[in-house]
């Protein structure tokens, strides 16, 4: 195994920092990993914006769900659809195609996953803060963003403060699927389910009695976000 792979299978997602900073080096190499990912017929509609500013940082964080790490980590990375750069190519652009704004959110995880693996890479760590669409229009005139771009998520990034364990996820027997799609494996799942029991009660910190198949049905049965569709029409996006 080398140790890329290791890196990938090591992740954890970091909410503690310290207060060393990342230096300008390391955060181009960052970004310029991010560039270098898979674009679908390399439209290239993802940018990122960089928070440096002190009281962004703490409205953003407050935006997001009061979620202090916002404010504390070294960096924090907010990733947006942007179409805007392609109409002002040219207005014969059409960003209100669903296409384009499915198109813009993969392109935008997958920038986003190498600049993590990247950080995870040279000793740092981050973690994903899909909560700034709890409060999507704020948090777009916050930075200021244009018709046909959007905000998506941000990204914490900076030197670890904290040593937890990787998370179980799903057996690949699970995932997997051969030629079709396959029932779900019940005796698999409960293994599963006993795996994250085991797993929450043996954390330092933030111990719970749940299993996970609980945990996506608590997640999963209510309505998330119902206001998102309305927030991406009003940027022109996904109206056809």
């Amino acid at each position: 195994m080398n140790t890329t792979i290791q890196t990938m299978l090591g992740h954890r997602s970091i909410r503690k920092f310290t207060d060393a900073a990342i230096s300008d080096e390391q955060l181009t190499t960052i970004i310029a990993a991010g560039i270098a990912a898979s674009s679908s017929s390399m439209i290239q509609a993802t940018s990122i914006i960089r928070i440096t500013d002190p009281e962004k940082r703490a409205a953003l964080a407050h935006l997001a769900g009061d979620q202090a790490y916002v404010k504390e980590a070294a960096e924090f990375l907010v990733f947006c659809i942007d179409y805007q750069r392609h109409y002002s190519i040219s207005s014969e652009i059409k960003p209100e195609y669903t296409e384009l704004t499915l198109i813009g959110a993969i392109d935008s995880g997958l920038m986003a996953q190498n600049c993590l693996l990247a950080a995870e890479s040279i000793g740092l760590g981050g973690v994903y803060i899909g909560g700034l669409r709890n409060s999507p229009h704020e948090v777009d005139a916050l930075l200021n963003l244009p018709p046909h771009s959007a905000i998506l998520f941000g990204m914490c990034l900076g030197v670890p403060a904290q040593d937890p364990q990787t998370k179980p996820r799903l057996p690949m027997a699970m995932i997997l699927h051969e030629n079709e799609y396959q029932p779900l494996n019940k005796p698999l799942l409960a293994e599963y389910d006993q795996q994250m029991i085991e797993y929450y009660q043996q954390r330092s910190t933030h111990n719970k009695q749940q299993d996970w198949s609980s945990a996506v049905t608590a997640t999963l049965s209510k309505e998330s976000r119902p206001f998102i569709a309305d927030y991406f029409k009003s940027k022109g996006l996904m109206t056809k």
